[in-house]
């Protein structure tokens, strides 16, 4: 069962008829926003007290908050505008509708304008983009993670093919091997068995992710490490999911691909790259000690 609008989901559990035509996907989005704006200035803090980030705690707080807003708002539109180019020939019939349709957004649409634009933001208020990025990778997953849950929430058509019940082990429940996503917010008509209710799947690897990249944030290496490895873990979850997910195959240059496994093989090649680069033990900054009565710089 879906549920497109808060209204929907009252009225199914709770039996309370409110006119709350807020969007579930769109509450989703902005929770996400939220928190990852939060794990975001939790890192940030601990990366100025530990002396990485010569900024004013005050100055990386009022940043985040501007982030936040620019990341929303350049990732929307990111979203519909990677959506509107995988989806042309739609588009070409009714360019409003899709335009202004409250579903059909590509995640890495907006994963690439916001980060763009944050970018630009940070470069502009002279702060450094590394450390930055560094700090913002976990945030980054957590927020995917929770913005994939409003996906399974409102049913926007983010599932995957057909499935296969003849696969599915005895022990799992059907319900996390094929949904038909009733009452979905795009008004599609799902045939049982269903299909493979990929966000879920999605949820689940983005948290693995997070935990990941959360535990290595205090990595020794040099700035910008982690998030190499943040594109990394993004392009290879992706890619995985694409194998059981319906999307548009697109002709590039003779590859033969959807345009999400574009993005996630270059992620994954530049993520790489970057870690290959960046692997080197960093010289954290210099401390002045004792040894044998003499005085002597250590680089720690």
């Amino acid at each position: 069962m879906s549920y497109p609008y808060l209204s929907d989901m009252l009225r199914s559990w709770f039996g309370i008829d409110l006119p709350l035509p807020l969007p579930m996907f769109g509450l989703f989005v902005a929770a996400a926003m939220l928190v990852a704006g939060r794990f975001l200035r939790m890192e940030l803090e601990r990366l100025q007290r530990a002396g990485q980030i010569n900024a004013p705690i005050d100055t990386l707080k009022d940043t985040v908050s501007t982030l936040t807003v620019i990341g929303m708002l350049s990732g929307v539109a990111g979203a519909r505008i990677f959506h509107i180019l995988e989806n042309l020939d739609e588009f070409q019939v009714a360019p409003m509708r899709m335009i202004w349709s409250t579903s059909g957004l590509s995640i890495f649409g907006g994963l690439i304008f916001g980060t763009l634009a944050s970018l630009l933001y940070i470069r502009w208020r002279k702060l450094p983009l590394r450390p930055f990025l560094d700090a913002a990778a976990p945030a980054m997953m957590l927020g995917y993670a929770i913005g994939r849950i409003g996906c399974q929430v409102a049913g926007d058509g983010d599932w995957g093919t057909v499935a296969n019940l003849a696969l599915k082990p005895a022990w799992l429940p059907t319900s996390l091997w094929a949904q038909t996503y009733e009452n979905n917010v795009i008004g599609a008509t799902i045939a049982w068995p269903g299909v493979y209710p990929t966000p879920l799947y999605e949820v689940g690897m983005a948290f693995i992710c997070f935990g990941i990249l959360w535990k290595l944030r205090k990595h020794p290496y040099q700035r910008g490490w982690l998030f190499a490895v943040y594109m990394a873990l993004a392009g290879i979850e992706r890619l995985l999911i694409e194998q059981i997910r319906i999307n548009p195959v697109l002709n590039f240059l003779g590859i033969h691909a959807t345009q999400a496994q574009m993005i996630a093989a270059i992620l994954i090649l530049s993520g790489g790259i970057g870690m290959s680069f960046l692997s080197r033990r960093r010289l954290t900054a210099p401390q002045w000690g004792r040894k044998d009565g003499e005085a002597h710089l250590e680089v720690k």
